[in-house]
């Protein structure tokens, strides 16, 4: 008998037949109707919020099928397959060979007509999405799965399966397809003299009817069980991610320099939107290029044959000592000190490669022979060398790199480390971390050795750092992620690519796409981006909505300040939104891209608001790795319904005071409407354009006021602004929050008074159509308590 336990969550609980021929039981099919923009259905307060989980669920082979649930979701199962349950709801999956190999490809069986969404590695770093809906659609080094299982035409009515290929003893696994549908497990230990002749736990497979409560409750199942890694909520969060940054590298490329930086920072300054965190990307270190030579043309990709010569700073931060007239500071540590001074910086990253520089360490140098690097030439794997190749990896498959003896990782880590700690410097971005897959031949193959740099790299953090202080970087392999015990960020796109137009789009769908997977263990960075750019807006209004850290990498003197300061407060700190912004629940298995039709939808809360940002990603650019590719054409404006209900627990803002009506606030039109949780409202946006929808639950107070807080209706993500809101036994309702410019609400009725910090507001504007409440708060006001008397 199947029993159905109770959680408090957000859904509405349906009574579901359990008979044996009821839709319930129906196998993983898609519907033969297309699922509509939106198809949630009703929400009204008065129903039980409730999250099913069906136990005894677990995935089972049955008559040479993968059941899950009574439902078939892979067919043609081989016999050398095999599944070890785990929890009622999961197990692992894996599979025997009569033969030991490094590298093993087993076929798990078909999957046909369902829709599927794949996370792929299209490149060694980076990850991307694809929509299907056969094991054909699959690409090759796929480490995540998901499968809706559908009830019928409504997301409400799915249940969903997802598959997760994990590191098993000292192999990775990845997914892939074939020409007929068959889904295939890959398992790899990157090291020919690794070998095996079975992974039985190759795959981790679980089932619910919530996907985002699905991919969390997977993770923590997953950390539990290897122990591997650490949950995102568990880690210490570092404190730049609250304050607006600048990025170096855009701006200057490998040119940076001291004098640049102090340009940069000072028109941010002047423009009222100041950076508080500034990361020296590459081109600060002292590295030695023997492929580039003076006086000759330069070679695209030769600076990936570059190489550490020391730890410390080059000649453009460093002055030497017969240099007195030179423009350069005495040393890294004095240009610190001076730009924090003088621009009030709080945090200062600098960046490295995860072996020192691109190339790695010069073998036998002076500053750097005490790590015995050794000259290795990367070899990629056959899943890698099947999809999109990078520049940089040929490169260095090309030059080599200088590579550093695993037993002296620890001492490199810890010398550079507590080297820049004693320039000042906060925190360092670690880039090029994909790296140690592709040499990890004769060193204990890919899994191993990725887990000995990421506890060396993290030891060092913890021992020299204060804040957790780093990005990671290249890093989207699973080798990566399944190691992440403390580091709290990771880049998960590819680069922000300023001057080609194609790209645009693709960014901001990438990263929501990949943040379902990695944001259950980092929060992910969405790179920077120039504000004065045809894309800026688009740009600015996800990582609004990303939950992000939020920073530009513009040229000195050249910024857009309206697009800024809609992100920017004047003290220099941002409104970050709660949790990784994701694709809200019916856009997880379309194409926002390509399929000519579709608006994405990403959602996100904060402290007492919700927030969805709607964007037309179509026709501006195509996937890779597709054959074939057809580009729909759009013109003119592509149309979509939001409902409050794409926003994801809403119940953790909504409380006991909700009555099931909301307040939507639209930032483009700047206008107020109120909707019904069921309810839903139309937007038109054309290619390359967005808005952004706070959605705050309408409560009622004392009795009889109905009041909603929108937040700054000047800044992208107004709700970000509120901390709280409280009322009084006197008919008051007091918002704390922090920021100046607009303050927004809902109000049913008109106030008869409002103070700011118990100064009274002499001017408030009340609009009785639309119930819209707009105080005036001083641009100087960092933190306020407004009162509201009725």
């Amino acid at each position: 008998m199947m029993v159905i336990s109770e959680i408090n969550v957000w859904r509405p609980i349906t009574m579901l037949s359990l008979q044996p021929n009821s839709r319930f039981f129906s196998p993983f099919t898609l519907p033969r109707q297309r699922h509509n923009f939106l198809s949630h259905t009703s929400l009204t307060p008065n129903k039980r919020w409730r999250y099913r989980m069906f136990v005894n669920a677990r995935p089972i082979l049955k008559d040479g099928n993968l059941c899950v649930n009574g439902k078939e979701a892979i067919t043609g199962v081989p016999d050398n397959v095999v599944v070890t349950p785990l929890t009622d709801s999961s197990a692992f999956v894996g599979a025997t060979s009569s033969q030991t190999s490094s590298r093993h490809v087993f076929k798990l069986g078909v999957i046909q007509d369902v829709r599927l969404l794949c996370l792929f590695r299209f490149k060694l770093w980076w990850m991307i999405p694809r929509m299907g809906s056969s094991g054909s659609d699959i690409p090759v080094e796929t480490q995540m799965l998901l499968l809706e299982a559908s009830e019928g035409t409504s997301t409400d009515s799915a249940s969903y399966v997802i598959f997760l290929p994990v590191l098993d003893g000292e192999f990775r696994s990845s997914l892939q397809g074939s020409p007929s549908d068959e889904l295939q497990i890959c398992i790899e230990s990157g090291d020919p003299d690794i070998v095996t002749s079975q992974s039985l736990k190759a795959v981790f497979v679980n089932y619910g009817n919530h996907p985002f409560d699905l991919m969390k409750e997977s993770m923590k199942i997953l950390q539990q069980h290897f122990g591997t890694f650490t949950l995102r909520e568990n880690k210490q969060t570092p404190g730049m991610l609250d304050w607006f940054g600048w990025c170096t590298w855009d701006a200057f490329y490998h040119a940076v320099n001291p004098q640049g930086i102090k340009d940069g920072l000072a028109s941010l300054s002047q423009g009222g939107t100041p950076a508080r965190f500034l990361l020296i990307d590459d081109g600060w270190q002292d590295t030695t290029n023997e492929f580039q030579k003076e006086g000759e043309p330069f070679v695209e990709g030769s600076q990936f044959g570059g190489r550490l010569a020391s730890i410390g700073e080059n000649h453009k931060f460093r002055r030497k000592p017969n240099e007195a007239q030179s423009e350069a500071p005495t040393d890294l540590k004095e240009f610190v000190s001076d730009i924090k001074r003088t621009f009030g910086l709080k945090y200062v990253y600098v960046w490295h490669a995860l072996l020192g520089y691109w190339g790695g360490l010069v073998p036998n140098a002076v500053g750097t022979k005490k790590y015995n690097p050794k000259l290795i030439y990367p070899i990629q794997s056959p899943g890698n060398l099947a999809n999109m190749g990078d520049i940089s990896m040929d490169c260095m498959e090309k030059y080599g790199i200088g590579a550093i003896d695993p037993a002296k990782i620890s001492e490199f880590y810890d010398d550079l480390h507590s080297y820049l700690v004693s320039q000042g410097v906060d925190g360092v971005k670690v880039d090029n971390q994909n790296i140690l897959e592709t040499i990890s031949t004769g060193l204990g193959g890919r899994v191993s050795l990725t887990r000995h740099f990421q506890q060396a790299l993290e030891k060092s953090i913890r021992t020299n750092f204060k804040d957790n202080s780093i990005i990671c970087c290249m890093g989207m392999s699973t080798d990566s992620i399944y190691h992440s015990k403390q580091s709290a960020i990771t880049r998960v796109s590819d680069d922000y690519y300023p001057q080609n137009p194609a790209t645009q789009t693709l960014h901001v769908a990438s990263v929501s796409f990949n943040s379902i997977f990695f944001g259950e263990v980092v929060v992910p960075d969405w790179d920077m981006f120039y504000s004065l750019h045809g894309s800026a807006e688009f740009h600015a209004a996800a990582r609004a909505v990303g939950g992000c850290g939020i920073y530009v990498s513009d040229k000195p003197g050249h910024h857009d300040f309206k697009i800024l300061k809609r992100l920017v407060l004047p003290d220099g700190s941002v409104l970050r939104a709660k949790y990784p912004g994701r694709p809200s629940r019916d856009c997880l298995f379309i194409d926002p891209v390509m399929d000519g039709e579709s608006l994405l939808k990403i959602w996100n809360l904060n402290k007492c608001t919700g927030v969805v940002g709607v964007f037309n990603c179509q026709g501006a650019g195509t996937w890779p790795c597709m054959e074939n590719a057809v580009q729909r054409d759009v013109k003119g404006e592509l149309s979509g319904q939001v409902c409050p209900t794409d926003i994801e627990y809403f119940e953790e803002i909504s409380g006991k005071l909700w009555k099931g009506d909301c307040a939507v606030y639209s930032f483009n039109a700047g206008s107020l409407s109120r909707v019904p949780m069921e309810g839903s409202f139309n937007v038109a946006l054309e290619v390359l354009k967005c808005d952004v929808f706070t959605i705050s639950p309408i409560k009622t107070y004392n009795g009889n006021i109905e009041f909603a807080a929108i937040g700054l209706m000047n800044m992208y993500n107004p709700g970000g602004a509120v901390e709280s809101i409280d009322s009084s036994k006197n008919a008051s309702i007091v918002v704390k929050g922090r920021g100046g410019g607009s303050f927004g609400a809902y109000s049913s009725t008109k106030p008869r008074s409002c103070t700011i910090n118990t100064k009274e507001v002499e001017e408030f504007e009340f609009n009785g159509e639309n119930n819209l409440l707009t105080i005036s708060i001083p641009a100087t006001t960092s933190f306020w308590d407004i009162a509201i008397h009725y």
